[in-house]
């Protein structure tokens, strides 16, 4: 039986459970059933992770429930894993509720055997039992409870199947802290971790001595560190064993200890499973096509390719209507002279407006495809398929998800790149994120180049752009350091996506831009109009002159431009309109001016709003060294493709 140990007096104190698991398991889901609308979103501190907090209150009680990152193991590779298991081994949470896939039991059992290592007060949640079902399998739940010492909890979270019974266990459980019993390994590294928790036992140690017993024959630099600043001679000691089981299995201690946990994963999910016949299953029907090796790319291709003209096509549209109804209340171009209170109004107004036709007709419809393709399964087979490129730039499939986003709004997707494990390869991701073209410089690019001179130009952009975010993003591989991580991640099964993760996914990926973009435009279009009105930005021109006229081969007047640009993409094509006073932008510009003017927009220092967004994640000193570069290449790039173009065009 599981040993119980009094965990505090005050029972009326909030509980605090934590919800651990691997990834695509359905955490998310029993977060949200959980805690509702009572939720706090953040970082962990002193970290980049996101951290989710919500509160359940039931029968009087209230309960902290903390939504732990999803992981697959408790190494020391990324700061989630980092994170997970010291808020589980020091800050002790009442309970933890591992969320199992049902469908996938032996491998998501190698996580719950680490969990039962760190002595965690443990309930099994054991979530998408009907995708379980579907495939023919069943579980033998009390089994499985006797085998493993832990109250199992069969449920479907996404239908909130099984959250009633799962909080009563955690009721049940309140005021105690129920130690789990051991499972023991093969002989010879049993005796190996018995013998070292004997030795850490004379020692004080915050960690539970059988988990770090396993960790230093694992090789864990940090708890290695950590025991030798105490104990030295238990580390050669645990050394000493290591090297014993290497040399008697042939593989390094922590290959050995892995093997272990996996040949019991295997054991329990064996001995409580039972098959029934059935044929192939929808899911691996569609991924002979998703997965394969020619077709599946196509098949990314047209998912993402259809993405994107679908949401500007209908984009475009509900752009034209809202700008018809809003124009007669203040005209939408940029006043420039007149009295200040009107031109501030004019451009808090126009500012606002340029914030609703990006949102409204391109980034939630946009996102809201997204999230069907993300919530159906099929997103995490692009990350997949895609991971092999993605290691050429340091970083792995994953990173494909903020780059899509980036395509809508780059504020976001900027916020997106927590996903990735590593510092670098977030910061890695949030560079390349500023690159892609969102749909402000997307009207820049087709009010420009395809209006004017063709829609291949413009599509050439586009396509240069994508190979310019993959030699950039080698190149900052080479030059940013740390430690870049590869993917681990489970595919799950193809489902119909759920209406309200939907729309919970578009929210929360949309709700960043009402605190962020909408302020930047507001405020920043009504400051610079005010400011260029009374004439202060007209030494800018002359100043920026010999960058513009004599190696961008443009008009004088494009300084203002990119100045504007600083605030909203789109205002470098409204400001041509005003200062030169025509629409026609043809009669003003060459073809090539026209080009050049679009790639350097596109690639030079991303709007205000996205500043403000990697400031908030990265610091202002690694937002500064990414501003500077891409303004820096962006002149130099673009002096080149004036030159260019100007032969063979």
């Amino acid at each position: 039986m599981p040993e119980i140990v009094p965990v505090r007096d005050d029972l009326a104190k909030p509980m605090v459970v934590a919800l651990a698991g691997n990834a695509n398991v359905g955490k998310s889901a029993v977060f949200n059933q959980l805690t509702g609308v009572d939720q706090i979103l953040g970082n962990w501190p002193g970290k980049t992770v996101e951290r989710a907090e919500g509160t359940l209150q039931y029968k009087g009680h209230r309960i902290r429930v903390i939504d732990l990152p999803g992981i697959y193991s408790f190494s020391t590779y990324s700061m989630e894993e980092m994170v997970s298991r010291d808020f589980i081994a020091l800050e002790k949470p009442d309970i933890v509720v591992d969320v199992v896939d049902a469908s996938s039991l032996e491998r998501n059992l190698f996580f719950t055997l680490q969990l039962l290592e760190l002595e965690a007060p443990l309930i099994l949640a054991l979530n998408q039992i009907d995708l379980m079902m579907k495939r023919g399998v069943c579980i033998d739940y009390e089994k499985l409870e006797r085998l493993l010492g832990v109250p199992v909890v069969p449920m479907v979270a996404i239908r909130g199947k099984g959250i009633s019974e799962l909080t009563e266990q955690i009721m049940l459980l309140a005021g105690q802290r129920k130690k789990p019993p051991v499972i023991k390994y093969g002989k010879e590294v049993e005796q190996r971790i018995q013998e070292i928790a004997g030795l850490l036992g004379k020692i004080k140690i915050d960690y539970p001595p059988r988990w770090v017993a396993i960790k230093l024959l694992e090789r864990d630099e940090k708890i290695t560190r950590l025991v030798a600043g105490i104990d030295n001679s238990i580390v050669q000691s645990a050394v000493a064993m290591a090297e014993e089981l290497e040399k008697i299995h042939g593989e390094t201690s922590n290959v050995v200890i892995s093997a272990e946990r996996y040949h019991v994963a295997e054991e329990i999910a064996r001995s409580v499973q039972s098959f029934g016949n059935v044929g192939r299953s929808p899911t691996d029907q569609l991924d002979e096509i998703a997965l394969h090796p020619v077709l599946g790319y196509f098949a990314i291709l047209g998912v993402v390719g259809g993405l994107l003209v679908w949401t500007f096509l209908i984009g475009a549209k509900i752009s034209e209507l809202l700008v018809e109804t809003l124009s007669p209340i203040e005209q939408l171009e940029p006043m420039v002279s007149g009295p200040l209170a009107s031109i501030l109004w004019n451009g808090a107004f126009a500012g606002f407006v340029a914030g609703l036709t990006l949102v409204i007709p391109y980034v939630v419809p946009f996102y809201i495809i997204l999230a069907v393709i993300e919530d159906s399964g099929y997103l995490t087979r692009i990350s997949v398929m895609l991971d092999r490129g993605m290691h050429k730039i340091g970083l792995h499939g994953k990173a494909i998800i903020p780059l899509i986003l980036g395509y809508g709004c780059n504020v976001p997707a900027c916020f997106g790149c927590r996903i990735m494990e590593t510092p670098k390869q977030k910061v890695l991701a949030a560079f390349l994120v500023t690159l892609v073209p969102c749909t402000a410089r997307t009207v820049v690019i087709l009010g420009l180049v395809a209006a004017f001179v063709s829609i291949w130009w413009a599509m050439a952009l586009y396509i240069f752009d994508i190979a310019l975010i993959i030699l950039l993003g080698r190149f900052a591989f080479k030059v940013v350091p740390g430690e870049s991580v590869g993917l681990i991640m489970e595919m799950p099964k193809y489902h119909v996506p759920s209406a309200k993760i939907v729309l919970r996914q578009t929210w929360a990926r949309t709700k960043s831009l009402l605190w962020v973009v909408f302020p930047a435009y507001i405020i920043g279009s009504a400051v610079l109009q005010a400011i260029y009105a009374a004439g202060w930005l007209d030494p800018t021109n002359d100043v920026l002159r010999p960058i513009t006229v004599e190696w961008l081969g443009l008009p004088s007047a494009v300084g203002i431009l990119l100045i504007f640009g600083l605030v909203r993409k789109e205002l470098t094509i409204l400001m041509l309109a005003v200062i030169f006073q025509t629409t026609n932008f043809a009669s003003i510009m060459s073809p090539v001016q026209l080009i050049v003017l679009a790639l350097v927009t596109m690639i030079y220092v991303p709007c205000l709003a996205v500043i403000l967004c990697l400031a908030k994640e990265f610091g202002w000193k690694k937002t500064a060294a990414i501003a500077i570069f891409e303004v820096s290449f962006a002149i130099l790039l673009g002096g080149v493709a004036f030159r260019l173009l100007t032969i063979f065009y």
